[in-house]
């Protein structure tokens, strides 16, 4: 059997992971008038102890300077309610219009805070590792703000934003 060429392999690996579905996050960072996010799928839970996220953000996105500049950013996990504001930070023909819908707030870091996420993660950066195309930024929380709505996520899958899923019932009675 043969090993694929790079191109095919990179064009393989992307049609793979079009296959995994993910919760969609919002990821902003900035202090004061200094504002940026961007969607992202991933981000992951690292430690308990501290508790401790990290993110995968593109070098050529225009959030990343400013998250390592900031050393900052909060992961807000959009409901399927937001997936307008999850098109607008998509976009970068809307990057005007970024954080003109929704309220916003602040917590410890100074990043931005959309109210209406399912949570929201104020993390302060503590590692930064660049790995080709993109930086993994560490990110040790500092608060976590959980709203008391039903839980209904917004989901990426095969090029797509999705609803999120009803819980399956392994035994039903």
């Amino acid at each position: 059997m043969n090993q694929p060429s790079k191109d095919e392999l990179a064009a393989q690996y992307k049609a793979g992971m079009r296959r995994l579905a993910a919760g969609v996050s919002l990821i902003t960072t900035g202090h004061g008038e200094t504002q940026a996010g961007l969607i992202a799928t991933a981000v992951n839970s690292v430690s308990a102890d501290p508790p401790t996220l990290l993110i995968c953000v593109n070098q050529s996105a225009s959030a990343h300077d400013i998250i390592a500049a900031c050393g900052n950013f909060c992961v807000n996990i959009l409901p399927t309610a937001c997936i307008d504001i999850a098109g607008q930070f998509s976009s970068s023909a809307r990057r005007s219009e970024r954080f003109a819908s929704g309220e916003w707030r602040t917590l410890a870091s100074g990043a931005p805070v959309l109210c209406d996420a399912l949570a929201s993660f104020d993390c302060r950066v503590t590692q930064q590792i660049a790995y080709h195309s993109h930086t993994i930024f560490l990110g040790e929380i500092l608060d976590v703000r959980v709203t008391e709505t039903e839980v209904e996520p917004l989901i990426y899958l095969d090029r797509n934003f999705h609803r999120g899923v009803s819980p399956y019932q392994l035994n039903p009675a």
